[in-house]
């Protein structure tokens, strides 16, 4: 693990005091005493309460070079009764990047806020359409019905986008550039899947996308990788012609698994 460099290492030990400070010992069912003069908790408190060494919460309270794991900088977010901005500001000061939120809140519930931010676009002219980490679609205006294809009339277990892009004609004739398009699609599938090896969806859907396209094994085994970055892509309509668009992939903060993809004009 890579500890937190430099000034990020005072950072977080002035941020961790800051927070033991302000929880008292009542919250967390310690006697406050009649001569206690520490304001909050005290260092050993913390580090017993976490499960910790005393000493070396304390060499972390000072900044010096220490790697706490993800799972002990949780343990202290519990301790300290941070909220969910602050645990993942501190994981952000250890790493240089948030980690995943404990699961406090159901996967659909994001699916649902993000139906309910898709249908404020629902007279919009350009597409938007919502794929989850397997590229399943949930949601999607009526332009990406124009452009892509009418989603609700695919029976949901198949409602989705590579598979669409491998198994149905109507899909060359949209992509101008398909199989461009179709293998940049699978590299950050294989990216957006990666934490997901072994999950009965994404085994479902290699399996099918194999029965469906002789070619998309050797894709697959190409190992090619990309995040979401916006990109260009252009699409042909029967009778609204050739369009390009940067399209570009919006994650919400809580539910970083579940994404929105915007067709910015060109």
């Amino acid at each position: 693990m890579v500890s937190a460099e430099g000034g990020n290492r005072h950072i977080l030990a002035a941020f961790l005091r800051s927070r033991r400070e302000r929880v008292t010992p009542e919250s967390v069912g310690l006697p406050a005493g009649p001569r206690r003069r520490t304001v909050g908790l005290r260092r050993e408190e913390v580090a017993v309460l976490a499960g910790l060494s005393p000493t070396w919460y304390t060499y972390l309270e000072q900044g010096r070079n220490i790697r706490p794991s993800a799972e002990v900088l949780d343990s202290l977010a519990r301790v300290l009764k941070l909220s969910e901005d602050e645990r993942r500001y501190m994981h952000t000061l250890a790493y240089g990047h948030t980690s995943v939120a404990p699961a406090e809140r159901t996967e659909q519930e994001g699916v649902d806020l993000i139906r309910g931010v898709v249908a404020t676009t629902a007279n919009g002219a350009e597409p938007v359409y919502a794929p989850d980490r397997f590229c399943d679609v949930y949601a999607w205006n009526q332009a990406a019905v124009e452009w892509y294809t009418d989603f609700g009339k695919i029976p949901y277990e198949q409602r989705n986008m590579l598979l669409w892009m491998l198994t149905d004609p109507l899909a060359r004739e949209r992509f101008v550039d398909w199989e461009y398009d179709v293998t940049d699609v699978i590299a950050r599938f294989r990216w957006v899947s990666a934490p997901y090896r072994g999950h009965p969806r994404l085994e479902a859907i290699i399996a099918a996308a194999e029965q469906a396209h002789p070619r998309f094994r050797d894709w697959w085994q190409d190992h090619d990788v990309r995040v979401q970055r916006s990109r260009t892509r252009r699409l042909r309509h029967p009778e609204l012609g050739e369009r390009s668009w940067r399209i570009s992939a919006l994650y919400l903060a809580d539910f970083d698994n579940l994404m929105m993809v915007f067709h910015l004009p060109t």
